[in-house]
């Protein structure tokens, strides 16, 4: 069902929270090199602290574990992916993986064009968090998105 087909959505917001060990790194890393803006911050007894971060609009893709193995497949080219895996889509695949690189993330595949029209780059980023950083890719890259696990 659609917004305008069900009024009365229940869910309003896919709030995902990750306890980061180095919570000073992990704010770092998605706040000021992925760019996902502040929305709040706050601080509470004992050295609590959170930060609530705009990702943007949120889905819950949901795969059976032969999905999960076919976009390892794609993406990295052997699996990887653990029960829950992070995906951000951003503007430019390549130059996001190798600022998140920089800033300290492990790269498990380079970008990659996958056969749904999308250039995934997978990362392991900080707080624990895999992640795949993709960019929709236009028709001008619809002959190549047929071929599966193309690096650029």
């Amino acid at each position: 069902m659609t917004e305008q087909t069900n009024p009365a959505r229940h869910v309003r917001q896919l709030r995902l929270v990750v306890e980061a060990e180095d919570y000073a790194e992990a704010v770092a890393f998605y706040r000021d090199v992925l760019g996902l803006p502040e929305q709040a911050a706050f601080a509470g007894e004992g050295d609590a602290q959170v930060v609530i971060l705009d990702a943007g609009r949120a889905t819950l893709e949901i795969a059976n574990p032969a999905q999960k193995r076919m976009i390892d497949d794609v993406e990295v080219g052997r699996p990887v992916a653990r029960h829950i895996r992070v995906a951000f889509e951003v503007d430019d695949t390549a130059a996001r993986t190798a600022e998140a690189v920089d800033a300290g993330a492990t790269q498990l595949a380079p970008p990659t064009v996958t056969p749904w029209r999308s250039l995934n780059a997978r990362l392991e980023a900080p707080a624990g968090l895999q992640i795949t950083l993709f960019e929709e890719l236009g028709p001008e890259h619809a002959a190549a998105a047929g071929e599966p696990r193309r690096p650029l």
